[in-house]
């Protein structure tokens, strides 16, 4: 085989693993809208970051600013989780749910709410387990997350240990 085959077959085997990638996306889509991807980060002040990436520097010193305080440091610790999400109708208020479990407390489900009533074309939720409650209770295990208008479910995504 020459030099400009290889090259050639190496290039149509990226494209197409790069095509596979792009059809796996995290979307879910449901009756009534999308949640195009749930971003998580997990804080962890107290632990030594030994990575050099200025991404992953920013995202933790995005999280901590303000602290000054190793005990304001602590109190920023724990999970943070950005949902972006579409609906087909956006006439009428929705509301992001959130439901968690924790390690330290079984199967104990905790729900935090966000009522969204200016309804965008794409939207953002943000929540996060952190303070005295991820303290206590120890870190998110699985979560779920729900768009509802009223009783009716838009559209759910959850992680791979929900049932």
């Amino acid at each position: 085989m020459s030099p400009g085959t290889r090259s050639f077959f190496l290039r149509i085997l990226a494209v197409g693993v790069a095509a596979s990638l792009l059809s796996c996306s995290s979307a879910t889509k449901g009756e009534g809208g999308t949640i195009t991807r749930v971003k998580y980060y997990h804080l962890l002040p107290t632990t030594p970051l030994l990575v050099m990436d200025q991404a992953i520097m920013f995202e933790r010193q995005h999280h901590l600013y303000g602290a000054v305080s190793k005990a304001d440091m602590i109190e920023r610790g724990g999970h943070y989780y950005t949902v972006f999400w579409k609906v087909k109708d956006r006439s009428s208020p929705v509301t992001v749910r959130f439901e968690y479990r924790q390690a330290n407390d079984a199967l104990t489900t905790k729900t935090q709410e966000i009522e969204v009533s200016d309804i965008r074309r794409s939207n953002v939720s943000r929540f996060q387990v952190t303070g005295d409650e991820y303290n206590a209770h120890g870190r998110v295990t699985a979560w779920r997350v729900t768009v509802l208008r009223g009783k009716e479910e838009l559209v759910s995504h959850r992680s791979y240990l929900w049932n």
